[in-house]
């Protein structure tokens, strides 16, 4: 494996490894992954090279920090690069068996706050999950009309625009925060917001892949403008372009519909006419991207992320790299 570039996070001192490991699956998203195979995952990222690691409080009610923070302890703090997310309030509640589809959380109950008590409220828990003083970036997730519908999402835009953010400025000038972001699947809430505000970052999923360009439409020429990198997930748009168009595989959370298909299908032949696989292909599209700084790989198993690091380490032939680039 060669090693790993390292790109700066906007126009802040941060600096990301260009791969990093999204920790929704260590939160047993879909499936239990036990804590051997949590171990076992993060090691095997560190020992690939991969020194930034993204969280949150939604990932098994906190159970993915809680991993996180007992795996990173072991390492020197200054040589990894960690982001969680705010917006979500964990407290303590009753043991579920299932939520959201995370499987045996832990026992928290959750409330969505992006005012500024809501965010310092989850930004110090999640401090104290992870083991840290600081989070090198924190995104602010899941706002907008796609998660929270039009009455609520109107509401929640207020306090963050309100408190919100400027409690995040707080915290970045204490040096506790070093960039904030957007963590989000949709592009309109992002333009919103820096129509108010400069971001510094965006976890952007599921909108910027080899199918899905709807980043395209005004959010990338704000984002340059602006000097916002992009932190890209969801880069195989819920599997698809992992699985390649079989029946019943999916795309943004639901089985694809014909027409997504009948397009994967173009994309597979395309990629396989210059010699990869679509998810080489999908992989390659994200990595290469001039406005993304790191690619998320979400995995619990060793044997997806080695796959994942095999398809970023690969040479590209001069047509492999027009058709992962146009």
């Amino acid at each position: 494996m060669m090693p790993l570039k390292t790109n700066r996070v906007g126009n802040t001192d941060v600096s990301v490894t260009s791969l990093s490991l999204g920790g929704a699956s260590l939160g047993n998203l879909g499936r239990i992954v036990s804590d051997t195979d949590v171990t076992a995952v993060l090691r095997h990222a560190w020992l690939a090279g991969i020194r930034y690691f993204d969280t949150a409080p939604h990932y098994g009610r906190g159970l993915s920090e809680r991993r996180m923070g007992d795996f990173l302890k072991d390492m020197p703090r200054d040589n990894y690069v960690l982001s969680t997310k705010v917006g979500r309030v964990l407290s303590p509640g009753p043991q579920l068996t299932e939520v959201d589809g995370f499987v045996e959380p832990l026992p928290n109950a959750v409330r969505y706050d992006y005012s500024a008590e809501g965010i310092l409220e989850s930004f110090e828990s999640s401090c104290e999950r992870l083991g840290t003083s600081r989070v090198e970036i924190v995104f602010v997730h899941d706002i907008g009309d796609y998660t929270h519908g039009a009455t609520n999402g109107a509401r929640h835009m207020e306090d963050l625009l309100g408190s919100g953010l400027a409690m995040l400025q707080d915290l970045k000038q204490a040096g506790r925060i070093g960039a904030i972001g957007l963590g989000v699947n949709e592009s309109q809430v992002c333009i919103d917001v820096m129509k108010q505000a400069p971001l510094d970052v965006i976890l952007l999923a599921g909108r910027l892949t080899l199918l899905d360009r709807e980043a395209e439409s005004g959010l990338l020429d704000l984002c340059a403008q602006q000097g916002t990198s992009l932190v890209l997930g969801g880069i195989f748009n819920s599997g698809i372009l992992a699985t390649g168009p079989k029946p019943g595989a999916w795309f943004d959370y639901a089985p694809a519909s014909q027409e997504v298909l009948d397009k994967v299908t173009a994309l597979q032949d395309g990629a396989n006419k210059v010699g990869l696989t679509l998810a080489e292909a999908s992989l390659q599209f994200a990595l290469h991207h001039p406005a993304a700084c790191s690619v998320l790989l979400g995995t619990g198993k060793v044997s997806s992320l080695q796959r994942n690091l095999d398809a970023a380490d690969i040479n590209l032939s001069d047509a492999a790299l027009a058709f992962v680039t146009t």
